[in-house]
């Protein structure tokens, strides 16, 4: 009989309820309720040097790991009204059931020897039959990087080559940490769970993943000269990815499948790319919308114009301005600004903005003295004083 056959047996003729002093019937709060006490009067930093209080400790560990957990339970139950109430009862284990002589191990082994269903399954299902040895799949690690692209293809979209660099599974032992070549065990440590049991004080003790396999519950007697026996290595690669139009600054792109590589077959981590955009000399961005500041003449606003302005990654468009129009007034050019998220695009939005010349010529500076003499008897800032 295999150790793993021989760990059921002994499972199979415990009486966890006895164990923990409660009845077949007890709530899940009295199981609680007694675990906590028996855990902290039995519990090894209260009771240093004392072997049997460990082993008691230990013993109620056990139990509240089956019943007081609500699945776990129901099949134990299942077991225990299968082959007798007041616990299991079995050849040369201390009764039968019904006087009818069988032996669990003859159960066991049928089990072994390919036999589904029924009593092995059972089993299997309550205490996890088949998890020590199989290392299952894990979803690679995410990965982040930055892409820093121009105004330009930020709102129209572009390609960008990425240069990765991540922890992946070593390349020479493939991620288990033995030297090529060797045959694999199961940790002593953890006894193939991935897994060890430790207090975090009082009645409470938390699961952490085994120091000595580091969670991969199988160990090798040569560490993989590469990695040093820690499975993992760097991997680089350079991939191309896709920068949406309409993107804006600061951005996190999400690309499914393109970070590290998974192992034991499991799927490749997600690859997160934060988009950073450089600025425009002319435009600007609110929004979804881009903003544009548009030099015009007093003459321009006073007497109205037809003004041309330029658009991104289009040809211009004309902008009529009416007579009267106010300095900073801003002029909405619809469908020329970035790209939505449902397809469509924003606006451009122009602001006039009047020029004053530095220097004028004889001819303009006579035209401006010639206005001021026309508008003296309107002086702009007589309602200023009025108001005061």
């Amino acid at each position: 009989m295999s150790t793993t056959d021989g760990m059921r047996a002994d499972w199979a003729q415990k009486d966890f309820y006895a164990e923990l002093g409660v009845k077949k019937d007890a709530t899940s709060d009295e199981i609680k309720k007694a675990y906590r006490k028996l855990a902290r009067a039995n519990h090894p930093d209260s009771n240093p040097g004392d072997t049997a209080k460990h082993d008691k400790f230990k013993a109620v560990a056990e139990a509240y790991d089956v019943v007081g957990d609500a699945d776990k339970r129901k099949k134990y139950d299942e077991m225990r009204s299968s082959f007798g109430s007041g616990g299991f009862g079995f050849p040369g284990g201390g009764g039968g059931q019904g006087g009818v002589g069988f032996d669990i191990n003859d159960l066991l082994r049928d089990r072994a020897a390919g036999g589904g269903g029924g009593f092995g399954d059972m089993f299997g299902d309550l205490f996890g039959r088949g998890q020590r040895r199989a290392t299952r799949p894990q979803k690679g690690a995410d990965v982040e990087t930055t892409a820093t692209i121009s105004f330009t293809d930020a709102i129209e979209g572009v390609t960008v080559s990425l240069r990765l660099t991540s922890d992946a599974p070593c390349p020479d032992c493939r991620g288990t940490g033995g030297k090529p070549g060797t045959k694999p065990h199961v940790c002593p440590e953890c006894e193939g769970a991935g897994f060890v049991v430790s207090s975090a004080g009082g009645a409470f003790s938390i699961n952490e993943t085994c120091p000595m396999c580091g969670g991969r519950q199988l160990v090798y007697d040569e560490s993989c000269p590469t990695c040093h026996g820690s499975g993992r290595g760097l991997s680089a690669r350079t991939i191309q990815a896709r920068i949406p139009a309409g993107v804006k600054d600061g951005q996190r792109i999400r690309l499914r499948g393109k970070g590290a590589a998974g192992e034991n077959g499991g799927p490749a981590g997600d690859l997160y790319v934060v988009v950073k955009v450089s600025g425009h000399r002319l435009f600007g961005r609110k929004d979804d919308n881009l903003t544009l500041d548009v030099p015009v003449s007093f003459d321009e606003l006073a007497l109205g114009a037809d003004i041309k302005i330029p658009v991104l990654g289009g040809a211009p468009v004309t902008l009529k301005v009416p007579a009267g129009t106010p300095n900073g007034r801003t002029f909405r050019v619809r469908g020329k600004g970035a790209t939505k998220s449902d397809g469509t695009k924003g606006d451009l939005l122009a602001t006039v903005e009047v020029q004053v010349p530095a220097v004028l010529d004889a001819a303009a500076r006579e035209a401006v003295e010639a206005y001021r003499a026309a508008t003296a008897s309107k002086p702009l800032r007589s309602k200023l004083f009025d108001e005061a």
